[in-house]
């Protein structure tokens, strides 16, 4: 079942073209690398699929909920981080979660804080932690009501490599629990161990969209760079 669809997606920032008829969709149960250059628009189109900004043409879909239409519905069906995430300094990682889980309904702060190696820090205040500490805090929210759709913007950024492998564990087991994970990342090496399929950018467009296991060992980096290269030379 489609639970993320992007239907034809075109922004335009006056005449610059930021992404032209981008479509793709993430099945429940999978786990989606997006993947591209430096202003290939992927965070234009997780900015479009999360409803921070309207696209100039087309469609988002989050759990057959037009982001445009109700984008707080669509939001109660989500969590998301962004590329520089902002947090409640001034509360603990603990308690932010547990905002979280109030406003949400559901929720299992221990699991969450362990599977991001936050629980020895849960009680101090976040304007404490490091940049690597204040990422995990970020995917700790993401994810802690165990949500539908996980949308994340190079989320992985800055983790040391401990707390990365247990993020991506983690991230594993949700997907197979049923939810819908896109993950956008510049590290190939995270789209082979745990990504079921690729969707690339170049340009503003899809250039292309395979499952992982039929790349093939040692292909996905030949095809990022053969496809990115084509796309650059037009």
């Amino acid at each position: 079942m489609k639970v993320i669809e992007v239907r034809g997606l075109q922004k335009r920032y006056g005449r610059h073209v930021a992404v032209e008829d981008v479509s793709f969709s993430v099945n429940a149960g999978e786990l989606v690398a997006l993947i591209g250059h430096n202003g290939a628009g992927k965070s234009t189109t997780l900015k479009a699929l999360t409803g921070q900004l309207q696209p100039s043409a087309g469609e988002v879909l989050v759990a057959g909920v037009n982001v445009l239409q109700d984008p707080g519905e669509a939001r109660r069906r989500f969590g998301y981080v962004p590329e520089d995430p902002q947090l409640y300094d001034y509360l603990t990682a603990r308690e932010m979660l547990e905002l979280v889980v109030e406003v949400r309904g559901q929720g299992d702060i221990p699991a969450t804080l362990a599977a991001v190696g936050l629980q020895d820090d849960a009680d101090r205040l976040i304007r404490e932690y490091s940049q690597g500490m204040r990422r995990k805090a970020a995917l700790a929210a993401a994810m802690v009501s165990k949500p539908q759709v996980l949308i994340l913007d190079e989320a992985l950024n800055g983790l040391d490599p401990p707390s990365a492998a247990r993020v991506k564990a983690h991230l594993r087991a949700l997907a197979e629990g049923g939810a819908a994970v896109l993950l956008s990342t510049h590290v190939l090496e995270t789209v082979e161990k745990i990504a079921d399929r690729v969707v690339m950018l170049a340009r503003g467009r899809v250039v292309a969209d395979h499952s992982v296991s039929e790349i093939g060992e040692e292909g996905l980096e030949r095809l990022f760079l053969s496809r990115i290269g084509e796309s650059l030379e037009r």
